[in-house]
């Protein structure tokens, strides 16, 4: 059997199969026609505008640090170009960039479309469109994207972190809480709350700042924190960079130092070492050790004090920073319990704040430590830490022993304001009796005074417990311990009785007339304290203290009367002694400004009509 083809049907397939050829070739021919009149990058072509924002990242008031906006790339499409100069004149200053420039960077591009800048802002896009509506800027485009800004600019720049060109986060809290913030099946990313108060940064990084220029810096951490909660009120780190210019920063200025850097914190690691040995009661109160202005331990062993401090105590360790009794104290306790006193400090741990790449710090395993190894950790050297494991330890002795790692990132919350989860802090934990965090206040509060290694921090109205440091850096070229590099450190709890805010200044190779943490992070410690005092109402002294649940009330302060005596007038503030002018049977003498200091005649003096009565103020 055989069969023969229709030539018809033939012809048929022939023919549809030449028109579907011609179909393809059309389209094809179409679509390389809209790519010549519209290349990529232009409009034509740009995306559509995404439904979907990134979520925004908050401090803890609500302010906003970063949040999603509309931005745009400037693209060209070199053929387009009639006139090349004159189109690199008229971007110049729209673009902000020189016109030699741009025309080199057209001139120069192996294609002919290109990027000539990326996530320019909203009023950038609008000029560009508004020219181009005039029939200018002919090759020029716009391609709409969603983008970053940072509306405080480099405020906690460093704990925020950048994203990049496709909004994924690459550092800081844009980076550990990408998934967060990124939309997800076409819906808004989440929102991130911080712990960190903007008024406080500010002031902060201010003060942190003039410091470093003051003391000619390599650079400069200044930190804030309520040891009740473990919040981180604020974190300077400077250099800093501005996010919304990544470009013009780099690594070092990005650094996010309290949390990823380590170095060796000094003397006020004191604070920490002594606390451990008297609470393993190593040590008593009582224990007396002889400083003769060093540390020796056989012909081998010699650690170098400030000064001759003769017969020492653990308060006179801290009050007056002896090395050499810190390191003798030192002796009286075992390695290994040493070192798990420290770890239950939580160094050589990281804090899990929630900052990618912080750091554990560097505290050796005991079988790797040398003969010097123990007194010289105790008086702060030959161990690594961050500004946040200092923060973390200061907690437990401002908390009467319960040690409370500190947080950055309070909660996530959704587009429609629903919290979603609360980062808390990790478990609590009792490290110190209470007995031991308060004599330990006590001593910083003590090295305030006139004869302290801290009184450059004292603020008069209100008890700081305070702890300064000088530490040596390693010079990288000797591996020994520079003769010229330091960082210099102080920290302070205030009010010393009970604690409620811990700062920590931390100054990077200080180049002025001081390198002691004394001489130059007290003064900025104290100047921190002045400012935070008053804007988070921590009662000064006899100070009227104002408060706002929602309304302002302020407790009316009693009006000074004299009766058959003299009353004592010590630490009244000027304008509280207003009424007294007013009387006639009476000449007072007011001399400065502040609070009363001195007065004549004493408490107690008997009053007589027309007397005068002297007041001196600082």
């Amino acid at each position: 059997m055989s069969f023969s083809a229709d030539p018809k049907q033939i012809n048929r397939r022939f023919f549809f199969i030449i028109l579907l050829l011609s179909a393809a070739a059309l389209y094809v021919l179409i679509r390389y026609f809209i790519i010549m009149i519209s290349p990529p990058g232009s409009d034509f072509f740009s995306a559509p505008k995404p439904s979907a924002e990134r979520g925004a990242i908050l401090d803890r008031n609500g302010r906003f640090l970063a949040l999603q906006t509309r931005l745009g790339n400037v693209s060209v499409w070199r053929p387009d170009i009639p006139d090349l100069p004159a189109l690199a004149e008229e971007l110049a200053g729209i673009l902000e960039l020189p016109a030699e420039e741009i025309r080199e960077t057209i001139e120069k591009s192996s294609s002919d479309f290109l990027y000539l800048k990326k996530q320019v802002e909203q009023s950038v896009v609008q000029r560009i469109q508004g020219l181009r509506s005039q029939g200018k800027l002919r090759g020029v485009s716009i391609e709409p994207v969603l983008g970053r800004i940072y509306p405080e600019k480099n405020l906690a720049a460093q704990i925020i972190g950048f994203t990049g060109n496709n909004n994924t986060g690459l550092a800081g809290i844009e980076y550990s809480f990408d998934g967060e913030l990124s939309p997800q099946d076409g819906k808004n990313g989440s929102q991130v709350i911080l712990t960190i108060d903007t008024n406080i940064q500010y002031i902060l990084e201010d003060i942190a700042g003039r410091v470093m220029e003051e003391n000619k810096a390599e650079a400069v951490m200044l930190l804030a924190m309520d040891p009740r909660t473990g919040d981180i009120l604020g974190s300077a780190s400077l250099p800093g960079f501005d996010p919304n210019d990544i470009q013009n920063s780099d690594e070092i200025s990005r650094m996010d130092r309290p949390s990823l850097w380590a170095y060796e914190p000094g003397s006020v690691f004191k604070v920490f070492t002594i606390s451990a040995l008297l609470d393993s009661g190593a040590i008593a109160p009582d224990t007396v050790f002889f400083c003769n202005g060093q540390y020796t331990r056989g012909d081998r062993i010699t650690i170098k004090c400030l000064q001759a401090h003769g017969n020492v105590t653990a308060r006179d360790i801290i009050v007056f920073s002896c090395n050499a009794g810190a390191a003798y104290a030192s002796d009286r306790m075992g390695a290994g319990l040493f070192y798990q006193a420290l770890e239950n400090f939580g160094f050589g741990s990281r804090t899990g704040t929630g900052t990618p790449g912080e750091t554990p710090g560097f505290l050796r395993p005991v079988k790797q430590w040398s003969e010097r190894s123990k007194p010289t950790i105790a008086m702060g050297q030959e161990v690594s830490v961050s500004a946040l494991q200092m923060m973390q330890a200061a907690s437990a002795v401002a908390n009467d022993g319960i040690l409370i790692p500190p947080r950055i990132v309070s909660r996530i919350v959704s587009d429609d304001g629903k919290t979603i989860r609360e980062y808390r802090n990790a478990q609590p934990r009792r490290i110190l009796s209470a007995e031991t965090a308060r004599a330990m206040r006590s001593y910083m509060e003590e090295g305030t005074l006139d004869l302290g290694i801290g009184r450059f921090a004292r603020v008069r109205d209100i008890a700081l417990a305070v702890k300064t440091g000088t530490a040596q850096v390693i010079d990288p070229e000797t591996r020994a311990y520079s003769e010229t590099d330091y960082i210099a450190s102080c920290l302070a709890l205030l009010p010393a009785e009970n604690p409620s805010l811990v700062l920590y200044m931390v100054i990077v190779k200080p180049r002025g007339d001081y390198y002691f943490g004394s001489r130059t992070a007290a003064p900025g410690i104290r100047e921190t304290a002045e400012a935070l005092i008053d804007y988070l109402g921590i009662p000064r002294g006899r100070n009227p203290l104002v408060s706002h649940p929602g309304a302002v009330s302020i407790p009316i302060e009693e009006i000074l009367t004299i009766g058959d005596t003299i009353p004592d007038f010590t630490g009244i503030a000027k304008r509280s002694l207003a009424p007294l002018l007013l009387r006639d049977d009476i000449r007072l003498d007011i001399r400065g400004e502040g609070w009363v200091v001195r007065q004549s005649p004493p408490p107690g003096t008997a009053y007589q009509k027309g007397m005068t009565i002297t007041l001196e103020l600082e």
